[in-house]
């Protein structure tokens, strides 16, 4: 599952902590802080003001949902990266069986895991 942090980085904001894992506007307020500039001993000024954020809760919410959608629809991805033979096996199997043994054997776990 995509995280709040997750969604925060991919909406490029930068310069921030949270506390905990923010279920709700309210929450999110409460433990967010944006970092928006530095004081004259070089310590970071920390707005706790949601106009500072430079992000909404809807907008975080949106793009968490956008980043489990697309990981779930990668699945495939994941499964066939961990059934393929390593490298190092498909350059044996293209020496001893050839290109066409070679893409005998990717295509069996093409099968196995299809696209979408």
């Amino acid at each position: 599952m995509a995280s709040i942090q997750d969604a925060l980085i991919a909406l490029n904001i930068t310069e921030w902590t949270m506390i905990g894992e923010p279920s709700s506007e309210v929450e999110f307020n409460n433990s967010f802080k944006k970092i928006t500039g530095v004081d004259e001993k070089e310590r970071g000024i920390v707005s706790t003001n949601p106009s500072d954020f430079g992000v909404t809760w809807s907008q975080i919410t949106a793009k968490q949902k956008e980043l489990e959608t697309a990981y779930k629809n990668n699945k495939y991805q994941r499964d066939r990266a961990e059934a393929y033979p390593s490298i190092k096996d498909q350059l044996d199997d293209l020496y001893h069986n050839g290109i066409d043994g070679w893409k005998k054997t990717i295509k069996a776990v093409k099968d196995k895991y299809p696209k979408g």
